[in-house]
């Protein structure tokens, strides 16, 4: 009888550090870079590469933007990881005050796109945050 009592409150806490423990693996799994001195690691210069790759062609050199795609320097300021990649492989449609509709393709079935993510993600953080200057960066000697 004794255990049973307490079984609801076993399992809230059991769930509670679940919750936790998902949390911080997810927090953990979102991708950094690193910029020292004006170079970068291998991750981001390859995220560079890949933008200017594929992504560049509608939102501009240095995701700076264009005519008909935002910047990312500035929209990654208020996307977190998760949204990011959602909208990257699934695309995205928005109707503007205008009425007009802009969409981003989706990118999910494009292996130079999915493999490389995240190196994409470091890079635009970076520029984002502001501590990656625009053009081609350079690489932090091994």
């Amino acid at each position: 009888m004794t255990i049973i009592r307490y079984l609801p409150l076993a399992v809230a806490a059991l769930a509670i550090v679940n919750l936790s423990i998902a949390t911080e693996t997810l927090a953990a799994e979102v991708p950094k870079y690193t910029v020292k001195d004006g170079k970068v690691d291998k991750g981001t210069y390859n995220g560079y590469r890949r933008f200017h790759g594929t992504c560049h062609a509608c939102h501009g050199q240095d995701a700076m933007g264009s005519s008909f795609a935002p910047a990312l320097t500035e929209s990654l300021k208020a996307v977190d990881y998760d949204l990011f990649v959602k909208t990257v492989l699934e695309g995205r449609q928005v109707t503007d005050a205008t009425g007009a509709v802009k969409a981003m393709p989706a990118f999910g079935q494009d292996p130079n796109i999915t493999k490389h993510l995240d190196d994409i993600y470091r890079y635009l953080t970076a520029r984002a945050d502001g501590v990656l200057a625009a053009g081609r960066p350079v690489k932090i000697p091994q």
